[in-house]
């Protein structure tokens, strides 16, 4: 298993192009045995898509980045829409 490496980074100290690019390759990197299926996957955030509380990728509701809550099978919606 490949080791990932914190780069210490704050957010603030990213531009959102360099974020954005880093989470999708920790998303993409997380073990197959944890992520939900492709299918459940997209069918969550298409839920997400269509919530009132999704602002800029994140739920107002809980704060946390819509695509790497659902990617993972066990999480669920912090308001029970999926």
């Amino acid at each position: 298993m490949e080791k990932r490496v914190c780069k210490k980074c704050l957010t603030r100290e990213m531009g959102a192009d360099e974020y954005f690019k880093n989470l999708h390759e920790y998303i993409a990197g997380i073990d197959k045995e944890l992520k939900a299926e492709d299918m459940l996957y997209e069918k969550r955030l298409s839920v997400c898509k269509e919530c009132e509380l999704l602002l800029d990728g994140m739920c107002r509701s809980c704060g946390c980045y819509v695509e790497l809550r659902a990617v993972m099978d066990k999480n669920m919606c912090p308001n029970g829409k999926w």
